[in-house]
């Protein structure tokens, strides 16, 4: 029996560095998203914030479950860079994760620059 069209979440299944931001999406391994994204270690995953969405801990589930893997975090925060609350600052700390928070461009272009090193940086990036 046909099943139709199948929706899934939004998955990339690799690391790939940032190609080009902007629009309200990101460019990345010759594909387009449109909307944030989380960048992890098992790959790069559609993100369900929007420019001013509190930073609540639990969108950050999924880095919290790959946490093992990743010694910094970085956070782009929109147009406009917004602090991160202390409790995530702090539940982050706890994890081993050094968090830091910045505009979405710098966020991605910091991001671009840990990754060619090889070096162990996911990324939160709120579409712009």
């Amino acid at each position: 029996m046909p099943r139709g069209i199948e929706i899934r979440d939004a998955h990339f299944p690799g690391r790939a560095p940032i190609d080009a931001y902007g629009n309200g999406g990101f460019r990345f391994a010759d594909m387009s998203h449109r909307g944030s994204l989380l960048c992890l270690p098992t790959g790069t995953y559609g993100w369900d914030m929007v420019e001013g969405d509190a930073l609540e801990e639990r969108f950050f589930k999924r880095v919290f479950d790959e946490a093992a893997d990743i010694d910094v975090l970085l956070i782009g925060t929109g147009f406009d860079i917004r602090p991160i609350s202390p409790a995530l600052k702090a539940r982050l700390r706890g994890a081993g994760i050094i968090s830091d928070a910045m505009n979405t461009g710098a966020a991605v272009r910091t991001f671009n620059v840990m990754l060619s090193e090889s070096r162990a940086v996911a990324a939160a990036f709120v579409a712009v």
